[in-house]
């Protein structure tokens, strides 16, 4: 039963899952996560119902997985620029400010239904918040090892908080989307200065 399922998944071609990807995220912009319907993505992406269950499971895992698609590629703890205010920066610059304001407004429409649903909190936890963390450690375990941060900085727990605090709060507080100038500010201000880290 396994092998049937693994070979009906490889038909779906890269190209193909990435056309899914963005009208899921299309579909996400123009009526929110609980107006979202698997037969809303049949429709759009001239699909099969049954296709996509038995590609992505369910509603939470395919939305969980378009939001991870739309990030930057490549893994971001393979960054390693030498100095761990350079590997920050590098990473906020994978993002231009147009994608930074089309994440943040997908994310705060996504917020209630996270914390509302146990299924996509589970999955943006399993494909975005775990790997995500992990990453983020490499680049600070690197810090730690050059003898930029010590190990037993209590603020090491906080830096992925921290990040996401920042990027989320522009547009709360200020009511201006993210930007990389902003960001770029905030990791000098706030995130290394945390951490005892350089700041030049």
């Amino acid at each position: 039963m396994t092998e049937i399922a693994t070979v009906r998944r490889s038909r779906i071609t890269p190209e193909r899952e990435a056309e899914l990807y963005e009208a899921v995220l299309d579909l996400l912009r123009e009526v929110g996560y609980d107006a979202l319907t698997m037969d809303a993505v049949a429709a759009r992406t001239k699909s099969s119902k049954a296709t996509l269950y038995r590609q992505w499971g369910g509603k939470a895992e395919l939305v969980a997985k378009a939001v991870r698609f739309q990030k930057p590629g490549g893994a971001f703890g393979e960054i390693d620029t030498g100095s761990l205010r350079s590997d920050l920066h590098a990473l906020t610059l994978r993002s231009d400010d147009c994608d930074m304001e089309q994440s943040s407004a997908l994310m705060r429409g996504l917020a209630m239904a996270i914390h509302g649903n146990p299924d996509l909190l589970k999955a943006f936890k399993e494909h975005l918040i775990e790997p995500e963390m992990a990453q983020f450690h490499q680049v600070l375990q690197r810090a730690i090892e050059r003898g930029e941060v010590r190990a037993d900085n209590p603020a090491i727990d906080f830096v992925m908080h921290m990040m996401i605090g920042g990027f989320a709060a522009r547009s709360l507080i200020d009511e201006q989307p993210p930007t990389q100038a902003f960001l770029l500010s905030y990791i000098d201000a706030v995130v290394l200065p945390a951490l005892g880290a350089p700041t030049c």
